[in-house]
């Protein structure tokens, strides 16, 4: 059961409280029918919306979480780079260091 599925529930479940609500306080068989119709309608509508909005905030937190991960990288990387930067900078004063003595 996916995201897709979401407006499918959504009305189903409104249709069925329709359903006893309309049985329950002995509506017609043509009020019942329209009733449900309606209900149905607005919220399959209601339900596709909010299907919409979750991949929305889906598809938004994906962007978040890779350039987190790029940013994590690069710091890494710029990590990593300091450090050979400061190796390399203390094997020259050892070296010059060794040389003067």
């Amino acid at each position: 059961m996916g995201k897709k599925d979401l407006p499918l529930i959504v009305m189903l479940v409104a249709g069925a409280v329709t359903c006893i609500i309309t049985f329950v306080k002995n509506y017609s068989v043509l009020g019942k029918l329209v009733s449900l119709f309606v209900v149905l309608v607005i919220f399959y509508i209601l339900g596709s919306i909010l299907e919409q909005l979750i991949t929305k905030f889906e598809k938004q937190n994906e962007e978040k979480r890779k350039a987190e991960e790029q940013a994590a990288k690069e710091a890494e990387e710029k990590e990593k780079a300091e450090a050979e930067k400061n190796a390399t900078e203390e094997a020259a004063k050892k070296a010059l260091d060794e040389a003067e003595e």
